[in-house]
């Protein structure tokens, strides 16, 4: 790799949603498995690799929609929203793969605890800029189920452990519009002197 491609790489990488996926279109689970073993590449503190991953494809996305959306009109009472329920029942359908994302609690306890959710947010960087040089799409999402206590334990996560969100992933039918950011030198500060 020579700096060029990993700098275009990283400024042409996109959110890509799943109204944008080609629908229907399935994105190999060998590609799925390089994707995730580059995720576990990721710093972490004590090399303790915090993250848990579950992956549904095929029947599993339909699991996935009918949990999420179940859960959601079991707990929403008089706050139901019938749009929102709909689009948690189809959001899901819409992806070739959901990879939820949890943070397992590393055993070394003199390692905080924002170190652990940091190194699966790297973990969700890599999963990003594979996604993208693999030419498909995809977008970390914390929306959903993602904060109730029931989707953390449906997950397989113990108590000290998080669940960080859902990453989605297909095939782009329709590409995301070109990125704008703020100059880096307008975020930086360049400490030159004692």
């Amino acid at each position: 790799m020579n700096p060029e491609s990993l700098n275009e790489l990283i400024r042409n990488r996109r959110s890509v949603f799943p109204d944008q996926f080609k629908a229907g279109k399935k994105v190999d689970d060998a590609i799925i498995r390089q994707i995730l073993i580059n995720a576990t590449w990721a710093p972490n503190h004590g090399q303790q690799e915090p993250w848990q991953f579950s992956v549904f494809t095929g029947d599993g996305l339909r699991a996935f929609a009918d949990f999420q959306s179940g859960l959601y009109k079991q707990d929403a009472g008089d706050a139901f929203n019938e749009a929102k329920y709909i689009k948690l029942q189809q959001q899901p359908l819409k992806a070739s793969h959901i990879i939820s994302l949890g943070m397992k609690r590393s055993t070394k306890k003199n390692i905080p605890e924002i170190e652990d959710i940091e190194a699966v947010a790297c973990a969700v960087q890599n999963i990003y800029l594979s996604v993208a040089a693999y030419g498909l799409g995809g977008y970390w999402t914390t929306g959903g189920v993602t904060y109730n206590e029931k989707a953390r334990t449906y997950l397989g996560l113990e108590e000290n452990d998080k669940l960080l969100g859902f990453f989605y992933i297909g095939h782009i039918g329709v590409p995301s519009a070109p990125g704008k950011r703020i100059h880096a030198e307008e975020k930086t500060n360049w400490i030159t002197t004692a």
